[in-house]
């Protein structure tokens, strides 16, 4: 098998579901850590970025940027991208879904916080966009399993790296939501996932630069 390798910089950010979904599936892959210092615009790493932007995932040969490009990459890899056409469609769906949160939630870390009302205004409206979710997992086995189906997907590793992002600031957010509650706890203790969730690799990589 080629090797797998994750560039991107010392902390968690859009790299970390690309990495649950590795740890989840047994995968070994190669930490390429890009310092800040060294990310400038005419640093070798950016000039060679397609965006200009990072992650890049390197399978072999194969370099990908783009990190939901990566996740459905790699959802398709290792089998966790849906188990037929409505799935796939419905998987995709989900993680468009988990990517405008993160866009807010983006928005939110690094302008709305610093603003004098911008975390209570943020975490008033918090609760319509967690309620998405909630009736997504209600619609599927009335929120027994997963997102979509009876198995994992690159949404689900996606969906839980937004709701650790938020219980940074908010611990209690999903007190309301029992469905992503349980659901969240179901799949932190799958085993693989639960001793990377658990690893010092990971407690050692900030949620983002300079805001641990």
């Amino acid at each position: 098998m080629s090797e797998l390798v994750l560039t991107y910089f010392p902390l968690r950010g859009r790299g970390e579901p690309i990495r649950l979904l590795l740890a989840d599936n047994g995968a070994s892959w190669k930490e390429n850590v890009v310092q800040f210092s060294d990310w400038s615009e005419k640093s070798p790493v950016k000039e060679k970025a397609v965006f200009g932007q990072m992650p890049k995932f390197s399978d072999g040969e194969l370099d990908l940027y783009q990190s939901n490009t990566i996740l459905r990459y790699l959802g398709r890899k290792f089998g966790v991208a849906g188990s037929n056409d409505r799935e796939i469609a419905l998987v995709d769906m989900v993680n468009d879904g988990v990517e405008d949160l993160r866009q807010k939630f983006f928005r939110f870390v690094f302008f709305e916080l610093k603003t004098e009302k911008g975390k209570e205004n943020y975490e008033k409206d918090l609760p319509k966009h967690l309620k998405c979710f909630e009736r997504i997992l209600s619609n599927n086995s009335n929120g027994t399993k997963f997102t979509v189906g009876d198995k994992i997907s690159y949404a689900d590793y996606n969906l839980l790296d937004i709701l650790h992002c938020h219980q940074h600031f908010f611990p209690d957010c999903l007190s309301s939501f029992p469905l992503l509650t349980a659901y969240k706890e179901r799949i932190e203790s799958r085993s693989k996932l639960s001793e990377y969730l658990n690893s010092e690799q990971r407690s050692s990589r900030p949620m983002f630069p300079n805001r641990g």
